[in-house]
């Protein structure tokens, strides 16, 4: 029997909204909201983690052999995580996956983890000397070789008090040139949707902060945007061929992501 939960936890609802089998009731509740209230606003988790895997894989094509996801969540239901698509490219990519939920941990440790080239680190984005100060990231990543940074939607979750630029930065100054760092986030609005879904927000989990684009794109710091614009919607960002043209609904507009290279 399922432990009862009485607060929804963003990776349980992210995951539930997703196609994913491992939530409480109290997300399932929260993901309904979205589905059945906000209609179409489940395209902010669809949208955003299909950029991830985009992301994962051309930075990959880029040469990139280990990751640091940051705020990872629960296991991709359609088997398309981190290591999967980086190892499509490079069978030796060595990836670590952080998250502060203990939920997500456990479950991340059991199905992430299978291999001595994957780990799984208990830990909080806000905090991140502790993320690199971890013996599983000093085992398997090295810091004189090019790594790849994933920020997907977490910064999303920092309060303006925890610095989500200067959590950034700390990690551009630990990796070396030709580092990749991929920042998708939730974009503020004045639109319904927008004010509606940044309530819900708030309400549900307690956190969370939508930012405007200018702010968004200053997270990057000092890094080298590989696009222009920096940042732009995840519905088309880097289009592949499983993508069609169409006009973004308001929810397709609302998660942007860009990509930035340590110069």
């Amino acid at each position: 029997m399922r432990q009862r939960q009485s607060r929804p936890s963003v990776a349980r609802v992210y995951s539930y909204v997703l196609g994913g089998r491992d939530h409480y009731g109290v997300d399932k509740d929260v993901g309904d909201y979205f589905k059945g209230d906000l209609p179409g606003s489940d395209q902010l988790a669809i949208t955003n983690r299909h950029a991830v895997r985009r992301a994962v894989s051309s930075m990959a094509k880029q040469g990139i052999r280990q990751f640091i996801d940051i705020g990872c969540g629960l296991p991709d239901p359609d088997n398309s995580d981190v290591h999967q698509v980086a190892r499509e490219q490079h069978a030796d990519a060595h990836i670590v996956y952080v998250d502060n939920d203990p939920f997500v941990a456990g479950h991340g440790r059991a199905l992430l983890a299978v291999d001595s080239g994957i780990a799984f680190v208990e830990a909080d984005a806000s905090k991140p000397e502790a993320i690199r100060e971890h013996e599983d990231v000093k085992r398997l990543i090295n810091f004189d070789e090019p790594v790849g940074i994933l920020f997907a939607a977490v910064l999303s979750f920092l309060e303006d008090d925890e610095d989500p630029s200067g959590v950034v930065r700390y990690w551009t100054e630990q990796v070396p040139t030709d580092s990749l760092i991929y920042i998708s986030h939730f974009r503020s609005g004045e639109t319904r949707e927008a004010i509606a879904t940044e309530r819900k927000i708030i309400d549900a989990f307690g956190r969370g902060r939508l930012r405007p684009i200018k702010e968004i794109e200053a997270l990057f710091g000092d890094l080298e945007p590989l696009d222009t614009p920096t940042v732009r919607p995840c519905a088309e960002w880097r289009p592949d061929d499983t993508m069609e043209p169409h006009k973004l609904t308001d929810f397709e507009t609302m998660v942007v992501a860009g990509i930035a290279r340590k110069r």
